[in-house]
């Protein structure tokens, strides 16, 4: 059960009626005992992920059991950041019930960019802090890698890096570099355009100071405030922002991104979950690696897996062979069918 509706100020920051603020929403600067801070942006709707986004948002679609959000909380925490500032849709229900009491919120009504949410976050804000996506995920090493760097006296921000295909780096940032230090910073530039191959990844550490810069940001072609712009300034005005390389990102921005991740953690042997016996149908074989959540149902004489994970709320008509594949919360697959690589 949900606390008070909390109203959006113009601001981004979020207040009861008759209020000064509310803990774990906004108006304070820090919980707990204090500690590096995590900003999350988790505002987005995610339209290339439709129709799977029309009943959640991105940041609520699920690996393995837990929303994408939340994984990049777990990779964040494990990395050395303490508290969490989520950027969400004030609408988006789900991730105001599922997070409560946890962490702090901050709102952003539109989707206008990453300079945007970071302004509807500033109030929160009290010390250097890590910007992250909701939707990519890396590994803890280096995310704590770049909070070792950053807190160099001769780092201002330190970003993560990536080489990537030519023909990718128009969805992402390139950067310049001279050894570690980025020179320039282009959001989604087209390939002939581009400064490098190397990408900058939306994962940031960076200086409280970055806030200063936000108000200075033009709207771009897109529609859009680009935090890009902000680090841009930062680098011309201060300099000191490297760039450390990650090893591998995993993306969430297709459908077949949300399979081809959790096939990822079921191959891996991440949170697995067999069934209880009361949940399967007489004859049904399950073949490891698997997570059946409970709440699933699952009918006689089917076999799943391997490579399966099928979230609470789903079932199995009789007969289904099921393999490498995802079945979301209220579907239902027919008796007698066989998928495989697919999300139901």
């Amino acid at each position: 059960r949900r606390g008070p509706t909390l109203l959006p100020r113009d601001d981004g920051r979020a207040s009861e009626p008759g209020g000064e603020g509310h803990r774990g929403a906004a108006g304070i600067a820090k919980g707990g005992a204090g500690g590096l801070q995590g900003v999350i942006l988790a505002a987005g709707r995610g339209k290339r992920l439709r129709p799977l986004t029309l009943a959640r948002s991105k940041a609520m679609l699920p690996i393995m059991g837990k929303p994408i959000v939340e994984r990049v909380m777990d990779v964040l925490r494990e990395g050395g950041v303490d508290e969490f500032v989520l950027v969400v849709n004030p609408k988006d229900g789900e991730i105001l019930d599922r997070f409560a009491g946890r962490v702090e919120f901050a709102f952003q009504e539109e989707p206008l960019g990453m300079a945007h949410a970071l302004r509807c976050a500033a109030p929160l804000i009290a010390g250097d802090f890590l910007l992250a996506a909701c939707d990519s995920l890396v590994s803890p090493a280096h995310v704590a890698e770049l909070l070792r760097c950053q807190s160099r006296a001769d780092v201002s921000a330190a970003l993560s890096l990536q080489r990537v295909a030519r023909s990718e780096i128009g969805r992402l940032s390139a950067v310049e570099l001279e050894g570690d230090l980025v020179t320039r910073i282009v959001e989604k530039p087209s390939p002939d355009e581009a400064p490098s191959e190397i990408a900058s990844l939306p994962l940031y550490a960076l200086p409280p100071r970055i806030l200063d810069y936000l108000d200075r940001v033009p709207l771009s072609p897109r529609g859009e405030y680009e935090i890009q712009d902000a680090i841009q300034m930062l680098i011309e005005r201060e300099g000191g922002v490297r760039g450390i390389f990650a090893a591998w990102r995993l993306d969430l921005t297709t459908v077949e991104d949300l399979l081809a991740i959790n096939l990822r953690y079921l191959a891996e042997g991440r949170d697995l979950r067999r069934p209880h016996p009361s949940q399967l149908g007489a004859g049904t074989r399950i073949i490891p690696p698997v997570r059946i959540e409970e709440g699933v149902a699952i009918g006689e004489r089917c076999l799943v897996g391997p490579r399966v994970y099928m979230e609470r709320g789903s079932r199995l008509g009789s007969g289904v062979t099921l393999r490498e594949a995802v079945v979301l919360r209220g579907a239902a697959v027919e008796r007698g069918t066989a998928i495989g690589r697919v999300i139901y």
